[in-house]
This record gives structure tokens, sequence and C-alpha cells, in this order.
């Protein structure tokens, strides 16, 4: 039995939410927005609004500004209760993408998109297709609420950052499409196809990225490394699902966990022996779906951090 380690993916999937979240919500920053009408005469905040800093009741100018932006169909008027009906839909929206964008960062940032690569697990793939649709939804009845007329979206600047955003997530649901239907299944495929070639020769070589794959779950074999090599320990009754003693994780290292062990090292050495890990920094010749799908990963996570830079524009520039 081995000495007990933490589960590293759900610690790190949590990590990714938490620091997510920090990053949307409880960071203090001053605020410095400023309407059209304060951009276009360089008013202050207190021509508009009895608060000094801005918000809140409006003065008389104020009340005039509005009611010509109504007339111009620039701004639409809410009630008390769609208001906060808008409150309520904006705040899923929010935990939504603070959900949809810890998962990527979690996968491409703390495990890399090799992990992804061989098929994300089922509930990872349900979270993001469920986040895409609860954002779709929450995210036209927002603009609905916002937006007037179609004409904001490209005549104020709320409305080309709005339709900037929009667009980046709509290429962001675009390549989530294509790797999920299209290069995601021929990748498994296959890989599926080569592992298995090379499983009974005896030659699979994995870098340690690519052998988080080998979890054990959902009917993926699970495989250990031990002094360099990787052992299959898939049809182990002690290695049930991938874990070892609720413990230990397949997938991972276990050379230096085996020297606190009740048991010698013979247990593992009596596993099949797969092959070997490839050392940091070996280059592997990679096919093109899979060169792909590497594209598409990084390039989504530089659209998360530009929808993120897009909403910091809206609230703080």
């Amino acid at each position: 039995m081995f000495t007990a380690t933490r589960n590293p993916d759900n610690m790190g999937y949590i990590r990714g939410i938490i620091l997510t979240a920090i990053l949307f919500l409880f960071i203090p920053v001053d605020s410095h927005a400023t309407v059209d009408y304060a951009r276009q005469t360089g008013y202050t905040c207190s021509v508009c609004h009895i608060d000094p800093s801005g918000g809140g009741r409006l003065t008389k100018e104020g009340q005039n500004y509005r009611e010509e932006l109504v007339i111009k169909g620039i701004y639409r008027p809410l009630s008390k209760t769609k208001r906060v009906v808008r409150f309520f839909i904006g705040y899923i929206h929010l935990l939504t993408a603070i959900a949809w964008f810890g998962t990527i960062l979690y996968v491409h940032i703390l495990l890399k998109p090799a992990y992804a690569a061989r098929g994300l697990p089922k509930g990872e793939l349900l979270l993001g297709w469920l986040s895409i649709a609860v954002l779709s939804v929450t995210g036209v009845l927002l603009t609905i609420a916002k937006i007037p007329t179609w004409k904001a979206l490209y005549t104020t600047r709320f409305g080309i950052l709005l339709s900037v955003k929009i667009a980046l997530f709509l290429i962001m649901v675009l390549t989530a499409a294509i790797v999920t239907f299209f290069i995601g299944p021929r990748l498994k495929r296959r890989l599926r196809v080569k592992w298995e070639a090379d499983i009974r020769k005896g030659k699979l070589d994995l870098t340690m990225e690519e052998l988080h794959s080998f979890d054990g779950k959902e009917g993926r074999p699970a495989f250990i490394i031990y002094k360099g090599k990787i052992y299959d320990v898939t049809k182990s009754k002690l290695w049930k699902d991938g874990s070892h003693a609720r413990k230990h994780l397949a997938g991972h290292d276990l050379t230096d966990v085996l020297k606190t062990a009740p048991h010698g090292e013979e247990r593992i050495l009596s596993m099949p022996e797969v092959g070997r890990l490839i050392e940091a920094g070996q280059k592997i010749p990679r096919p093109l779906p899979e060169r792909i799908f590497y594209f598409f990963a990084y390039m989504n996570l530089v659209l998360v951090f530009l929808i993120v830079f897009v909403i910091a524009l809206w609230r703080w520039d």
C-alpha cells in the first residue's frame, strides 16, 4: 500500500475555478467609467448624477439626456422588476463564464493540452457545452435588455465592445464544435489503434502530460510510472477505476511514493511493462489533426484573456 496523496485533478480543477472567480469578482479596482454624454462634452459625472462619483439618481440634466437617448433608440428603459430579472440573468451569466473559463484555464495551463488531446472526460465536455448553452441564452437576453436597436451595436462604444465579445465567443464555440465532433473522434480512433499496437510490443513511450490521459476512468487504460518505466495496472483488482486504496491515482509517477510503502517494488514489477517515460524537452512528431488540436487549444486560451480584457474595458476604462 502506498502513502496518501491528494487527487491533483480535482484539486487543480477547484483551484482553477476559484482563481477565475477571484479575477472576476474580488479584485478591487477603481472605476473610471464614463457615459457617452461625458465623453462628448467632457462634463464630470456630477453634471448628470446627484452622486459626484456617478451612478444612482440623475440630475435634471441627466434626465434630459436619458430622454434624448430613448427618443433616438439608443437607450432602453427598464422597470424595477425587469432590472431585478436582468440582475439574476447577469448573475447566472457570470457564474457560468467563471465555470467555463476556469475549466479552460485548468486544462490548458495546469494539465497542459496533451491531457485533452486524448479526449476530454465526459464530465468536462458536458460542463463545457452546458456552459456554452447557458451563456448563449443569457447573453441574448442581456443584449436585448441593454441594446434597443441593431444600430447601437456599431454606433456606441458599449455596443462595439459587445460585438467584439460576441465575435470572440462565437469563434470559441466554432472551435469547440470542430474539436468535439471532428478532430477529437478522429484522434481518439487513430491513437487507440496505435496504443493497442504499441502496448502489445511493449513500446508505448509517453510524456508525463500524455500519461495523465491513462487514468483508468471511463474505460481508459490505467498506467503508472516507476523508475522511468510505464506499467499497465488496468487489470489489477487493486487499481479499480484507476485508484489504489482510494489514495493513489493512475496516470502518475509513483517512484517516490513507493519508498514509504509497506511492500516492495515486486508488486509493480509483476505488472505488464508497456513502455518508457519520454524525458522533458524531447521532441515528438505529431500528426496533423493533433497539431490542429493544439493550435485551437492555445487559441481558445488567448480568446479567454481577450474576452476578459473586453469586460475590463467595459467596467474600468
